[in-house]
């Protein structure tokens, strides 16, 4: 069970870890890439509104990829990419609905699932980000938000990874005074296990006598008792006898 429990254990620790670890890469690769993260080509997303409703809905957490042939990309295809809304350039999931090429220029029409027009400004293709893999978690992009902040960064991520550390340095101490131990030989545990019942069985037998020794004075009293009477009685006879003689 103990054994088991150790493997349970070592187990949680390593999948920590690697979370804490992807979560920190993730966290310096959007600083570098304008706030987009980019994990060996996958791109984690937190949705931000409800316009792709119900295929994915706000704070949800959805994983893009980048693109390697725009080409490649054809109508009903999910993806991400950067547009004006209300006069800031901003990150935006939507579906393609058409594909315009004039001149060798190509452009995508989005429109997203929950609304009733398209996207007002064509995306073109250095605007996009990537395109979306099907995968979305319900909900889980605010927690993703939230460790993105530096109180959730040091809360869920140092904190957890500082106990690692600590607990698989604890196990280095532990192998590596184990390690020191010198080892015994089958002759040796035997001779120890010999010496340990030879030692209790002599406590054993100490205890015994002092329990004996500790009984024999209530034992011996009444015969010292009779001893007594005997010499009184013996004393009695004697004064009668001197007596006799003067009568």
């Amino acid at each position: 069970m103990k054994k088991v429990l150790g493997i349970i254990i070592n187990v949680l620790a390593w999948v920590i870890l690697i979370f804490a670890l992807l979560v920190t890469i993730m966290v310096f690769s959007s600083g570098r890439n304008n706030g987009v993260a980019n994990l060996l080509g996958f791109i984690p997303m937190t949705v931000e509104s409800d316009s792709m409703k119900p295929t994915f809905e706000k704070d949800d957490f959805i994983i893009c990829k980048e693109i390697d042939d725009m080409n490649t990309l054809k109508k009903g295809d999910v993806i991400t990419f950067w547009t004006i809304i209300e006069g800031q350039r901003v990150k935006n999931t939507h579906r393609i609905v058409k594909i315009e090429n004039e001149n060798g220029s190509v452009s995508y029409i989005t429109r997203g699932d929950n609304n009733g027009i398209d996207d007002s400004v064509p995306v073109y293709a250095g605007d996009v980000i990537g395109e979306w893999t099907g995968v979305k978690v319900h909900g889980f992009g605010k927690a993703m938000d939230f460790l993105r902040t530096k109180t959730g960064f040091f809360i869920c991520i140092l904190i957890p990874m500082a106990i690692f550390f600590l607990f698989e340095l604890y196990k280095f101490i532990v192998t590596l005074i184990e390690v020191k131990k010198p080892e015994l030989s089958e002759d040796d545990e035997e001779e120890i296990k010999k010496r340990a019942i030879e030692e209790y069985l002599a406590a054993q037998k100490a205890a015994n006598k002092d329990s004996e020794a500790a009984a024999e004075p209530k034992a011996e009293k009444p015969a010292e008792e009779e001893t007594a009477a005997e010499t009184t009685t013996d004393t009695a006879d004697d004064a009668g006898n001197e007596k006799d003689p003067e009568e």
